[in-house]
């Protein structure tokens, strides 16, 4: 058996140790008994942000948008698709700019949608504009070095 990693609740947000190995047998939170991965994107503010940045001990996909943004808005449906594929392995949040003008300025959101790409607490990966399922799922495997 690994080492546990730790994966932050979407529900209540309690850290989770949990084995690699059981990642895919639809785990859940040990503090509110919801399923720790919904394959849906989550709905981050900068609170949230940064508890899931932080302390997931899986890489986290974040997608900064607007809800002004045609592209975005284009693109929010492939994005959902994404979180289907790419749970467990991966936590994807959508950060409202408008909504979290702090997160924006902090990592420099310069166009929207711009795609961030995080492990261990830090950036490791950008794509901005607007991208199909098939695509940005390819973009965040190539950068994790997976298939």
């Amino acid at each position: 058996m690994s080492e546990p990693i730790h994966i932050v609740c979407p529900q209540c947000e309690a850290v989770n140790r949990l084995a690699l190995e059981r990642l895919r047998d639809a785990p859940v939170c040990g503090k509110c008994a919801q399923a720790l991965f919904t394959a849906k994107p989550l709905e981050a503010d900068s609170a949230r942000f940064g508890k899931h940045i932080a302390r997931n001990d899986i890489p986290v996909l974040v997608d900064f948008w607007a809800e002004w943004c045609g592209p975005c808005k284009m693109m929010a449906p492939h994005f959902a698709q994404a979180a289907q594929r790419l749970e467990p392995r991966v936590r994807l949040l959508k950060v409202d700019t408008e909504r979290n003008q702090d997160l924006a300025a902090r990592f420099a959101i310069r166009s929207i949608p711009t795609l961030a790409l995080f492990r261990g607490g830090s950036e490791i990966a950008r794509q901005a504009g607007a991208m199909d399922a098939g695509r940005l799922v390819a973009w965040v495997e190539s950068q994790l070095g997976q298939s």
